[in-house]
């Protein structure tokens, strides 16, 4: 069936599988033979890690459309505003003209591999990397910066051969699919450490580094390991200075707010240096300055209005909400804070709240949203004893909690990413009006 409409073709990619019960890269592999290849064609940076992965994507890409690449291509996700955001070429989203024609050309491949027994229940994300690929080699882009999905080892993205990879952090997330302990996700995420590649280490804790070291030996990859092949110094405004070897850079601003994004900076920094390195092209300073002070990635720690500050961040995990509550405390040390929170089933959503009962001066209100996954407010009134508000929908969420907001307060909203990018553009709308 040819689809005429972006929301055709939207609703095709959706309604695939999210998950095959066979999890592995044969299907994605066949799907790209049938479309000869086209990660082949491309020079590429893969970016794993449980939280920072985008943020590092954000900065990488940054950097090299400041330092005179052509075409800079991102493949990440999930989107904020629009579908296309996932495959950005100079972080312009893919137009919705090109979605229905590359569904248009993946339909009837995908009908040949389902009628195959062996290759049969393609996924929504195995076909959203094939367009992906088969869009930037289409449009000769001069390097594209992959985020993994989900882990590493098995993820569609990892048919790839590129130029260097990189792990951000490592936390515990996706434990029913990617393991229960530290080390098991390391594991998961080694999975994209190819043999002779470079590999760059964010700031990872022990019990993962032993297993991610273990892989790169195996493999024989060059380990890059924060905080020793490279290193930063904090200063004053969060500005920070980059130690890697003979390259020194002092008084680097960074775009993006928060103390773990000079973390996420100086790894996109690195992951640079190595592939510029590798490929043989300059990288000057203030191409690297340029890039981290202008690099744009929404819904993290984003600043959607002042007076009273709203800050939207999809902290989705434990470990991405540690981060944000000790950017809270270090930035905002005695403002209110009214905090909106939701997430989906699936995370640990119960310890995420005890953490967002410890905040200083807060008040916390629990709303749910327009997602399969959602939580649902029922299995939460218990908390109203503990002074936690339910709010049915995060439209009235947010009337209740303005109604409150002095000048010097803050509304936070954070939660799913799913959750922050729908409160995100209900806001901006609102705002337009």
């Amino acid at each position: 069936m040819v689809v005429n409409t972006i929301d055709e073709a939207l609703d095709w990619i959706h309604s695939r599988l999210k998950f095959n019960i066979r999890p592995g890269l044969s299907r994605v592999s066949a799907l790209l033979e049938l479309l000869n290849h086209p990660e082949n064609q491309l020079s590429m940076i893969h970016v794993a890690g449980t939280n920072g992965k985008g943020s590092t994507v954000a900065f990488v890409r940054s950097i090299f459309m400041k330092a005179g690449l052509k075409k800079v291509a991102s493949y990440t996700s999930p989107f904020i505003e629009t579908f296309g955001e996932r495959m950005s070429i100079n972080a312009q989203p893919m137009p919705d003209e090109k979605i229905i024609d590359y569904v248009n050309l993946l339909q009837p491949l995908v009908e040949q591999l389902d009628a195959d027994e062996k290759l049969t229940g393609i996924t929504e994300f195995e076909i959203i990397t094939a367009m992906g690929f088969k869009y930037f080699a289409d449009e000769k882009v001069d390097l594209a910066v992959i985020e993994v999905g989900l882990g590493g080892l098995l993820d569609s993205t990892n048919v790839i051969n590129p130029v260097v990879c990189g792990i951000t952090t490592i936390g515990l997330d996706h434990i029913d699919i990617l393991g229960k302990t530290l080390g098991e996700i390391a594991a998961q995420k080694a999975g994209i450490i190819k043999p002779g590649i470079p590999v760059v280490l964010g700031n990872i804790e022990l019990e993962a580094l032993r297993v991610i070291w273990e892989v790169a030996r195996e493999k024989t990859a060059r380990v890059y390991q924060f905080p020793y092949d490279y290193r930063t110094e904090l200063e004053e405004n969060e500005h920070f200075n980059f130690f890697a070897g003979q390259e020194t850079l002092l008084n680097l601003e960074k775009s993006l707010v928060g103390l773990h994004q000079v973390e996420n900076a100086a790894m996109a920094i690195e992951l640079a240096l190595v592939y510029a390195n590798k490929v043989g092209i300059s990288l000057s300073e203030q191409a690297i300055r340029a890039g981290i002070r202008e690099a744009v990635w929404p819904a993290r720690m984003e600043k959607l209005g002042e007076k009273p500050l709203i800050l939207v961040d999809g902290a989705h995990n434990v470990h991405a909400m540690k981060r944000l509550l000790e950017n809270l405390a270090s930035e905002f040390p005695n403002r209110n804070i009214t905090i909106l929170f939701s997430a989906i089933i699936t995370k640990d959503i119960s310890q995420m709240i005890k953490m967002l009962q410890t905040v200083n001066h807060s008040h916390l209100i629990l709303t749910t949203f327009n997602y399969p996954k959602a939580l649902n407010l029922s299995d939460f009134k218990d908390l109203e004893e503990e002074g936690v508000e339910l709010a049915p929908s995060f439209e009235l969420a947010l009337v209740r909690a303005q109604k409150n907001l002095a000048q010097d307060d803050i509304l936070l909203i954070t939660g799913s990413l799913y959750f922050s990018s729908q409160v995100r553009d209900y806001l901006l709308k609102k705002s337009m009006r």
